[in-house]
């Protein structure tokens, strides 16, 4: 019950409170009680609160929607959310796989939420390979839907498949959707120094996409999550002194790209928010205080788990932990600055 007064809360709050905050400055962070965890915004809440009440329809309906109309951002976005949501209160969808078992939509959850079973288990490789089947049906709902081939990209690194194979799938990702975040953040990953690629591939990757999507593009901001897996990454990367990897310069310039992008978005926008808690992150290990303290003006309340879920496990936690480190450190590097600062402040480097 607790959980549905929340979603409830939650679906009557978001949207309001982005537009009334939109078109003001805030003086300060808003209070550790008020920060909201991975919240959903206008069109997810109510979708999240009927599911939590036992009912289906609702996300299905939004899903639907999205295929329709072929927004396929928000289709990705919302089949992660739903996945997730299904991990943990099953009953819903168990009703929607028995109502619709041939629902192209719930086929697509139905994948994802196999997907997200298999990376967590100890026999990772051999049950991802499992769900090809489902992400296949997936596929075959809607030919036009570049969602179900970011499932296989993350089934593929999973599964230890080869860079040739990845690169098939790539292609099909790219044929349906040439600009799609999702695709590419997969890619990313898989070409990352932690999994089957390098640093320098990693940046070379996301520094082109960038260059070739329009202002505002989300792929904007992947030069950004190229620097998040070096600094946190395995090795560490050294922010200062030699580097053989990747130079601050290359770090610094995916910051301002992220900061650019950032500044596009609505202050107080739970849609953006993921971006910019990947951006704060990047701006804090980067030592650049004054950039993170207005990234925290422009989060509001809305931590996402993603990318404080990687250092603890407690990521609302380690998010409030991070932006009162920030916030304190921005307001002693200003003139006659002392004690814990508030957003607002110039965008440039320290």
């Amino acid at each position: 019950m607790a959980l549905f007064r929340t979603l409830r809360r939650l679906a009557r709050t978001v949207a309001p409170a982005s537009a009334g905050r939109a078109g003001r400055r805030s003086p300060g962070p808003p209070p550790d009680e008020e920060v909201l965890l991975d919240a959903p915004d206008a069109l997810l809440g109510p979708a999240l609160v009927q599911a939590a009440a036992g009912a289906w329809e609702e996300a299905a309906k939004l899903l639907a929607t999205t295929r329709e109309r072929a927004d396929w951002e928000r289709r990705d976005r919302v089949t992660l959310r739903l996945a997730a949501f299904a991990r943990s209160r099953p009953e819903w969808f168990a009703d929607w796989q028995a109502a619709a078992p041939h629902d192209p939509d719930m086929l697509l959850v139905k994948a994802q939420l196999a997907l997200d079973q298999g990376w967590r288990s100890p026999a990772r490789a051999e049950l991802l390979r499992a769900v090809g089947p489902l992400i296949s049906a997936a596929a075959e709902g809607d030919v036009r839907d570049p969602v179900p081939w970011r499932l296989a990209l993350d089934q593929a690194r999973g599964s230890n498949d080869s860079h040739t194979a990845f690169e098939l799938l790539w292609e099909q990702a790219l044929r349906r959707a040439p600009h799609h975040y999702g695709s590419h953040v997969a890619a990313l990953q898989y070409l990352s120094a932690a999994w089957y690629g390098s640093h320098r591939e990693c940046f070379d990757f996301a520094e082109r996409a960038a260059q070739d999507a329009h202002q505002g593009s989300l792929l904007r901001a992947l030069p950004a999550r190229a620097a998040l897996a070096y600094l946190t990454g395995p090795p560490p990367g050294p922010v200062a002194g030699l580097s053989s990897l990747v130079p601050r310069e290359r770090l610094d310039l995916a910051a301002d790209l992220g900061i650019e992008l950032s500044a596009t978005f609505p202050p107080h926008d739970p849609w953006h928010a993921e971006i910019r808690n990947v951006l704060l992150c990047v701006l804090t290990r980067l030592g650049r205080h004054q950039d993170a303290a207005e990234q925290l003006r422009l989060i509001g309340p809305y931590a996402t788990s993603f990318p404080w879920d990687r250092f603890s496990e407690d990521p609302l936690g380690h998010f409030l932990g991070v932006r009162e480190a920030a916030l304190r450190e921005a307001a002693r590097e200003r003139p006659g600055g002392r004690g814990r600062g508030a957003g607002g402040t110039r965008t440039g480097r320290p």
